[in-house]
């Protein structure tokens, strides 16, 4: 995460918009060395993660202790 000073921000800032979108890494901009704002790449929601998403993908198993066998369950206890 880069910092810059708001004065260097407000005299480049359509170079830094520009290099957030192709990086996607975030600057935080800074008033008298203290962070005052963050700029970081848009995400669009499509990437965002879905709950529940992936639940089609899973594979339910009804026993889960009978592959083992009961003397190897005992034993993982």
């Amino acid at each position: 995460m880069k910092t810059m000073p708001i004065s260097k921000f407000k005299a480049h800032v359509l170079k830094v918009i520009d290099r957030v979108s192709k990086t996607h890494e975030n600057v935080v901009i800074t008033k008298r060395g203290r962070a005052v704002a963050e700029l970081i790449p848009f995400r669009s929601p499509e990437k965002e993660a879905i709950p529940g998403k992936l639940a089609s993908t899973l594979i339910f198993e009804n026993d889960i202790v009978t592959p083992l066998g009961v003397k190897m369950w005992d034993v993982c206890k």
